[in-house]
């Protein structure tokens, strides 16, 4: 009895796994339901915003619709470029695709925005790039000025629409006006648990854009914000992993300071350490490792220097999901000889100077997290507005 026992078990393990995993492949992201939005295309002149993540399974969206014989004018590519190799902050040039002879015009070089020229002639701006759920991923910061040159040169904007894999919570600082950037552009706080179509409609709800009037969006099917979803391909050279993914929220902040996230690693976004001049507290030595130029990062920080400090690959007792435990943890255990703590950007990416001055003036994560919670709340009702799946609450 004992034996059919402990197989019983496994079975009914397998089971649930099966389950699960039909759940998931039943998710559908927008790009993967042509019946819905081929037919806004034909015949129209449509200009592109698209990266390596838009996929229609394993086929780059712009193959997929060549071959249905949509009249693809112009491909826009945004930060990291159209093949999503480019560093991070690394400029990207204007070119054409090898492939396919389209013009490729980028929006994170001389220019961010599509101009009067670029759309002339154009129908429809298609937008299909995957986002991770962060203020300060410009990926929706090229949303947003994309939609600017659609209403200011009144275009369509169709939108497919694709789970946010950080979308299960909300949480951080909502921007204050005076740290508008290209690493905050909307007033959202830091993990806003909205798909790109949800942000796309709270914009135009909101009024951030003046006399928008043409926005479409292909919603996911089978997602709702209770789900954890895991990227069939890398959003951004230095995020190559769900577990990056999900630490990015908490991790990216240390942007704006001199410590380093493992760029020039196999394991950015899953590590931080500085070189041993820089520890004061010996709990920092017990892991190391070596940033070096490879195809994520070419110019890491601390590029060839061995840097102590924690690996978050190993299980952690964080007790949010986005969490300051970290910065705080440096800022006390770290010395740099004089030097500033924070650099000049920490503010942008923070989306506010608060969270910098609370830090410096000693205050503990749960006195900064309550400091945030009242406009959060405010955010979370208007979030409901502007909903297309089932929320985590």
């Amino acid at each position: 009895m004992e034996f059919i026992y402990i197989n019983m078990k496994k079975y009914i393990f397998i089971l649930l796994i099966f389950c699960l995993s039909d759940i998931y492949a039943q998710i559908q992201t927008g790009a993967q339901q042509p019946e819905l939005y081929l037919s806004l295309l034909e015949n129209k002149k449509v200009a592109l915003v698209v990266n390596q993540t838009s996929t229609v399974g394993s086929q780059h969206l712009v193959d997929f619709l060549l071959e249905k014989k949509i009249n693809i004018q112009l491909i826009f590519a945004p930060e990291h470029g159209f093949r999503g190799d480019a560093d991070a902050g690394e400029k990207v040039k204007n070119s054409k695709d090898v492939a396919t002879n389209i013009p490729l015009i980028s929006l994170y070089g001389k220019t961010y925005r599509p101009s009067a020229e670029h759309l002339s002639g154009i129908d429809v701006v298609l937008f299909d790039i995957q986002d991770v759920g962060v203020r300060c991923y410009t990926y929706i910061s090229t949303l947003h000025y994309v939609m600017e040159s659609c209403a200011e040169f009144n275009k369509t904007l169709l939108v497919l629409d694709r789970p946010n894999p950080n979308g299960f919570y909300v949480d951080g600082f909502v921007r204050d006006s005076a740290q508008k950037s290209f690493v905050g552009m909307q007033p959202i706080p830091m993990v806003h648990g909205l798909t790109v179509g949800e942000l796309a409609k709270m914009i135009v709800g909101e009024k951030w854009i003046n006399n928008f009037q043409n926005l479409t969006v292909i919603s996911c099917k089978n997602y709702d914000h209770s789900m954890k979803y895991s990227l069939p391909v890398r959003p951004s050279p230095n995020l190559p992993n769900d577990l990056a993914i999900e630490l990015y929220p908490s991790l990216v902040l240390f942007e704006g300071t001199n410590i380093s996230m493992g760029r020039g690693t196999d394991f950015p976004f899953q590590v931080l350490g500085v070189p041993l001049e820089n520890i004061k507290d010996e709990s920092l030595k017990n892991f190391s490792f070596t940033p070096q130029s490879n195809s994520g990062s070419k110019e890491p920080p601390y590029k060839n220097i061995l840097c102590y400090g924690t690996d978050f690959r190993q299980p952690r007792d964080w007790k949010t999901n986005f969490s300051l435990s970290p910065l705080l943890e440096y800022y006390k255990k770290t010395d740099f000889k004089g030097k500033p703590f924070f650099n000049s950007f920490f503010k942008r990416l923070a989306g506010t100077e608060r969270l910098e001055k609370m830090i410096l003036e000693g205050k503990n994560e749960e006195e900064i997290r309550q400091s945030w919670q009242a406009e959060l709340e405010k955010y979370k009702e208007m979030r409901k507005k502007y909903l297309l799946y089932k929320d985590f609450e």
